[in-house]
Parts: C-alpha cells; structure tokens; sequence
C-alpha cells in the first residue's frame, strides 16, 4: 500500500495533537525543523541512526 508522504506526515500530525495534547504550534516547528534537516548535512547521520536503531529493534544485524 502506497500512501503520499504528505498524509502520512498530516494523520501523524493530527494524532500528535489529539493524543498527546501538544500544542499545534509546536507539531508545526517539529515538522518544518525535520524537512529542513532533511536537505542539510546532517542527514546522513540521521539516516544511519535510524537505520541502525531500526536494525536493533527488528533483531538484525
């Protein structure tokens, strides 16, 4: 199943506010703080301890 990225991130967004009860301001600042960390150069280091935490928890190595 393929889903845009852009309702995945809005339904994500949307229960962050709901459940948690965060203010949407914030909700907006951590997302824009993530698309733009995105395209710098930290990306690649974001992308390794995803991948390596995601590894850990699926029990791969």
């Amino acid at each position: 199943m393929n889903i845009p990225l852009w309702f995945a991130i809005a339904v994500i967004g949307y229960l962050g506010i709901k459940l948690t009860r965060v203010p949407a301001w914030m909700v907006a600042v951590l997302l824009i703080a993530g698309f733009l960390l995105a395209g710098s150069f930290f990306s690649g280091a974001i992308e390794a301890g995803i991948n390596g935490g995601a590894s850990v928890l699926g029990g791969s190595k």
